[in-house]
């Protein structure tokens, strides 16, 4: 229960502001439709790139518990920064003026939170694991209790935050993200005693030993991770770096598994390697679809739908609770379904689920593409539309998400599953990066933060959602005609 808190207070402070970021910058600060969601995907691709070195670091050197105490310390400081709003930006003649310096606490408070997430994200996820073992009938509950959690989380977080951030104040909203992640790390360093020794450093001696430095390894790794911060702070405000650093790492990766594939795998495993990094790939396409919720998504519902649904109305960044209202709803129905069908023998192959889902993010934005089409008399899209194109995106989520990680540990070589699934993060982390650039297509010029012509906004983002709907569409129809070739060279493997 300390790690189910944890993660819940966690991924409450990173919901708690996901939402409201691009809307704090355009309607606040005053950034174009473009340079928010710059900052928004390098932010993102950042967040989720990582805690790949994190996860490295903490299994070496530091071990979980240290890992996840550092990453909360940094976690609560950014978050806590991310309350200092400054002067609100406001037109001088024809230009912009803003308060440079309370944005540099706002790229710096944003460094914080991406190497704090770095280290805390799997570290919190490895030590639930450690806490069972392997045969424990107790396994699978824990996770899905943990699972939950995250959930939890980010349902409570995104409408609390949304409100308080867009009703009384941003402030408001990114400083209750901030007191959720000081309350999380507080649980986790009360509760760190339960851990029975399972989450300490692989090699306590090895931590004290000297650096070049002078310092100790443990010390170097905290002083380190203190550059980073600085590292990325100046990269969150360089947009082409973060792009340079994933075509880059991209590439690299890419290269390596070729020739890993070629040069040291034999039939069945070269095979399998292959369909994996088909599947690893088609996750961009996914993920660049979903990641349209803090993005796009949230600026249509902000400035041309209306956002009464269910009697109730919502903030722009609160309809982003759906999609964990969703799974609260729908994970259990897919768990018992899969179940149902494998007993039957019809249960889709895991090419076939991610067909499904790829699919489903498409037909999300055909619900939005139809809402856009048809305003209503004020000219504002129903609400309900964005309650469908949620809906679909989750399910498809179910669908993909959940047997993504299961097939990298299933088909991936045993000596390169670490590598395979850094890839997969690094698929996701690209995945961030191109839904900006996917949703600068719909990038709109507003006066203060405000669009002025309601009906030119529609049209555009009608486009945009049009191309989305084509796009996942299209990458679901293809996954799903290759999916009996990917079965067959799978070898078995389900």
């Amino acid at each position: 229960m300390i790690c189910f808190a944890t993660e819940m207070w966690e991924r409450f402070s990173f919901y708690g502001m996901k939402y409201l970021l691009l809307l704090y910058l355009t309607k606040y600060h005053l950034f174009t439709d473009a340079e928010g969601l710059e900052v928004l995907g390098g932010y993102a691709a950042l967040v989720y790139a990582m805690p790949v070195i994190g996860g490295l670091l903490a299994d070496r050197y530091l071990g979980m518990r240290k890992s996840v105490i550092l990453g909360g310390l940094l976690l609560v400081a950014g978050h806590l920064g991310m309350a200092v709003e400054g002067e609100q930006a406001r037109m001088v003649g024809d230009n912009i003026a803003r308060d440079t310096q309370a944005l540099q606490v706002f790229y710096a408070s944003l460094a914080l939170i991406v190497i704090g997430v770095g280290f805390l994200k799997p570290n919190i996820s490895t030590i639930v694991g450690k806490l069972y073992a392997k045969d424990d009938p107790r396994r699978d509950s824990g996770f899905t209790i943990f699972y939950m959690g995250i959930n939890l989380g980010s349902f409570s977080a995104t409408l609390l935050c949304g409100y308080l951030g867009e009703t009384y104040g941003w402030s408001y909203g990114f400083g209750a993200a901030g007191i959720g992640m000081l309350v999380g790390l507080a649980t986790f360093i009360y509760g760190q005693r339960y851990l029975a020794g399972l989450a300490e450093p692989p090699e306590d001696g090895k931590l004290k030993e000297r650096t070049v430095i002078g310092l100790s390894k443990e010390h170097t790794i905290y002083a380190s991770s203190l550059l980073a911060v600085a590292v990325v702070w100046q990269m969150l405000q360089f947009h082409a770096a973060v792009g340079l650093l994933l075509n880059t790492l991209s590439v690299l990766v890419l290269a390596g598994l070729a020739w890993f594939i070629v040069a040291r795998c034999n039939a069945v495993e070269r095979s399998r390697m292959i369909v994996l990094i088909i599947l690893t790939m088609s996750t961009v396409v996914f993920w660049a679809l979903f990641e349209q919720s803090a993005a796009s998504m949230t600026l249509f519902a902000d400035r041309v739908m209306d956002r009464e649904v269910f009697g109730l109305t919502l903030t722009a960044s609160q309809y982003g609770a759906l999609n964990s209202m969703f799974i609260f709803m729908f994970a259990p129905f897919f768990a018992w379904l899969w179940t149902v069908l494998g007993r039957r023998g019809l249960e889709p192959s895991t090419p076939v689920k991610f067909a499904l889902g790829i699919a489903q993010a498409g037909l999300g934005f055909g619900a939005l593409m139809i809402g856009a089409a048809n305003p209503d008399q004020a000219g504002l899209v129903s609400g309900y539309w964005m309650v469908l194109a949620y809906l679909l995106h989750t399910c498809g989520e179910l669908c993909l998400s959940p047997v993504g990680l299961s097939a990298v540990t299933k088909l991936a070589v045993p000596s390169v599953v670490g590598v395979m699934m850094g890839s997969w993060f690094l698929a996701t982390a690209y995945s961030e990066f191109v839904a900006a650039q996917l949703a600068k297509l719909a990038a709109i010029e507003t006066s203060s933060g405000s669009v002025t012509d309601t009906a030119g906004a529609l049209t555009t983002y009608g486009e945009l959602f049009s191309s989305l709907f084509w796009l996942g569409l299209g990458a679901g129809v293809l996954m799903l005609l290759l999916s009996p070739l990917l079965r067959r060279m799978m070898h078995g493997i389900h």
